[in-house]
């Protein structure tokens, strides 16, 4: 991590602590008043717990002009960014995936082109529906480790994470509230309830903690039939494929809907949003994937819709082909933000 811009950060952090006007924002104010000084691990802990909401930035008379040239989000949004890339495991892939969108679109074209020859290599299985083109056991000796992997290795990436914030051991009820305030997007509605500045100014709007909504349980939901699906097989002995009313459809479809609607509004909003108050090292290598998930909510309802007729192999080959790169990529790209913040939150509950 640099350590000019630990440094920067630091500095900023200090005039904050003396100034204390931004105090009921969100949880960074807090956490910043609690302290007198703040070691690296310190600066580390308030920049993922920082959701990027802007509202300090517009309400501070210490911007620039002003000498004290204060941008508390985008310096905390670069400090954030550097612990990712260097706690994952290998930081090279990071620090391409962070910062470069066409590397993200590339993985995914590779990934398409991976299951279209493994299609056409082990497919033909006699199935029903998709599994006539691919049986179910290839499907999962191809995607568990492609999940189990990156998984893995954002575990060691929290492990690394949680002994520079200096953790202390969990107790149920601050991982309990750290949910509860991941769940109501609590960081993203400001000190006065009213929302954040990310894509107005000065004009507070609870639109992107909406679009985070969306995103967030449109993903679960995806993550709860995929799930369900699986018990389904091995525990009930009922395989796919399933009905439109049967438990992994009426999860599925409702996720998908609500991913793709929020994906896109979160696109929409960040090409809006001001790049000066955020990193803009990664700004292409976030938006690219911030559209990979897009495409895999869209392209899996499209398999839904049009999943009978003679496209169900391209249609299949693409899903597939985008959820095996989003896996591979998740260390690697936004989509990690989630856990480091969660295991900010606990950390703040700590606190």
């Amino acid at each position: 991590m640099s350590i000019e811009t630990l440094e920067e950060a630091r500095r900023q952090v200090n005039i904050c602590n003396a100034c204390r006007y931004c105090e009921g924002y969100c949880s960074v104010f807090p956490a910043i008043n609690a302290k007198r000084q703040f070691s690296d691990g310190d600066i580390t802990q308030l920049a993922n717990l920082c959701h990027g909401c802007r509202g300090c930035f517009y309400a501070c008379q210490y911007t620039e002009p002003h000498e004290f040239a204060i941008n508390l989000p985008r310096i905390l949004d670069e400090v954030r960014q550097d612990s990712w890339q260097e706690m994952v495991y290998p930081k090279t892939f990071a620090r391409s995936f962070h910062r470069h969108g066409v590397a993200i679109a590339l993985a995914l074209i590779a990934g398409i082109g991976f299951l279209i020859w493994a299609m056409k290599t082990y497919g033909g299985s006699g199935g029903d529906g998709f599994y006539a083109l691919m049986s179910h056991n290839v499907m999962v000796a191809l995607f568990l480790p492609a999940f189990l992997l990156p998984f893995a290795l954002i575990a060691a990436s929290l492990r690394s994470y949680w002994r520079r914030v200096d953790g202390q051991p969990v107790k149920w009820a601050q991982v309990r509230a750290a949910f509860a305030s991941a769940a109501a997007m609590k960081n993203l509605s400001g000190g006065h309830g009213d929302g954040c500045n990310f894509e107005e100014k000065e004009r507070f709007t609870r639109l992107r903690k909406h679009l985070h909504h969306a995103t967030m349980y449109g993903f679960l939901l995806c993550f709860a039939a995929t799930s369900v699906a699986t018990l389904m097989h091995y525990v009930f002995d009922m395989p796919a494929p399933y009905g439109p009313f049967d438990l992994p459809k009426l999860l599925g479809v409702p996720g998908g809907i609500l991913l793709s609607l929020g994906t896109l509004g979160l696109a929409a909003l960040k090409l809006k949003a001001d790049k000066d108050l955020s990193d803009r090292r990664v700004w292409g290598g976030e938006m690219a994937f911030v559209l990979l998930l897009f495409f895999v909510s869209t392209s899996g309802l499209a398999l839904y819709y049009f999943g009978q007729s003679v496209w169900l192999a391209e249609l299949l080959a693409v899903h597939l082909g985008s959820v095996f790169a989003f896996f591979l990529l998740t260390p690697y790209t936004k989509m990690v933000h989630g856990f480091f913040r969660l295991a900010a939150l606990v950390r703040d509950a700590q606190r």
